[in-house]
């Protein structure tokens, strides 16, 4: 005897994730869009190389035994007179090659972008849900507080927040903790508009047949929330978190050339622009011109894919 074919659902269910992606509309319309293909291939190239830096870098240029200061000032590709040594960007004031402390304090702005998106998501959801399933008293104190958040430009209101943080943190603990205390004023400045998508997408469902129905069987208002609101909620909230990490990276790079930011022992890329900006007029451009075009690359790419993620998840433009 010989098995009678399967029926389609269940050969749809005998496909694993891999080809069910790949035969979904969105990586089709991932594969048509030349901005898309280019966004998410400079992206992967930079936070490929930055997590691998410690295998890729020449030099650890944060390590004050391995640098040399008759090498400082070699511009890109050319003999240092003294050493002889060539660089591929050149090196800054102390001798450090300029190609690996670019791959290294990139690994600083994509934590403090990635981690500081993570929270401003997180506690923006909560506020959110918060918000919209209980209304009431609650609803107006998380709106009101987001309101007048929102009066202020972000870039201040990570200021403020570094500044009260940094002030109550022991002066020994504070460039240990300065990446950490970074991390929680770029979230903190950031969560209005995760609470706001997530507060408007909370009041359409919570009023829908299967939330009634989930409360008819007893299920808690913690659970409807988590597992019934929530998942309706996540494709605006994925689009938002891939502009925001493109707007947190720039933030923490504004913070550090200001000298607000990572500590001068973990120098990010906003701290090396701040750095090779002293020395622009004087000559050595290359100082600021590799990292800056590094975050504007990393910066425009993200913003771009992001862009293209909320276009794509977006059911009216289907």
């Amino acid at each position: 005897m010989t098995d009678a074919p399967l029926p389609a659902t269940a050969k749809a269910r005998e496909k694993g994730r891999w080809e069910r992606f790949r035969e979904s509309d969105f990586f089709y319309a991932f594969k048509r869009s030349p901005v898309a293909l280019v966004s998410f291939g400079v992206v992967s190239v930079l936070v490929l190389s930055a997590i691998f830096a410690p295998l890729i870098a020449p030099t650890n240029p944060f390590d004050p035994a391995s640098l040399d200061l008759m090498n400082g000032f070699t511009p890109p590709m050319e003999p240092n007179a003294f050493t002889g040594s060539s660089f591929l960007m050149g090196t800054d004031d102390q001798g450090r090659d300029v190609f690996s402390t670019i791959l290294y304090g990139m690994r600083i702005s994509l934590f403090v972008g990635a981690a500081a998106v993570l929270f401003a998501m997180v506690l923006g959801i909560v506020m959110g849900l918060i918000s919209g399933y209980f209304g009431g008293w609650a609803d107006t104190v998380i709106m009101r507080v987001a309101d007048v958040q929102l009066t202020f430009p972000s870039i201040l209101v990570a200021m403020l927040i570094f500044g009260i943080a940094k002030g109550v943190t022991p002066i020994e603990y504070r460039d240990q903790m300065a990446i950490w205390v970074l991390i929680l004023a770029i979230g903190l400045s950031d969560w209005v508009q995760f609470a706001r998508v997530v507060r408007g997408a909370t009041l359409v469902e919570k009023n829908k047949d299967y939330v009634a129905a989930a409360r008819l069987i007893g299920r808690s208002p913690w659970a409807i929330m988590t597992r019934h609101i929530l998942p309706n909620a996540l494709s605006p909230v994925l689009v938002i978190a891939t502009i925001s990490l493109a707007l947190a990276i720039i933030a923490e790079a504004t913070l550090s050339f200001l000298g607000v930011g990572a500590p001068p022992t973990q120098p990010s890329l906003g701290t090396l622009i701040r750095i090779g900006q002293g020395f622009l007029f004087s000559g050595e451009w290359w100082i600021l011109f590799f990292p800056a075009c590094t975050l504007l690359a990393l910066a425009l790419s993200v913003n771009m894919l992001g862009d293209w993620l909320r276009d794509a998840l977006n059911p009216r433009l289907r």
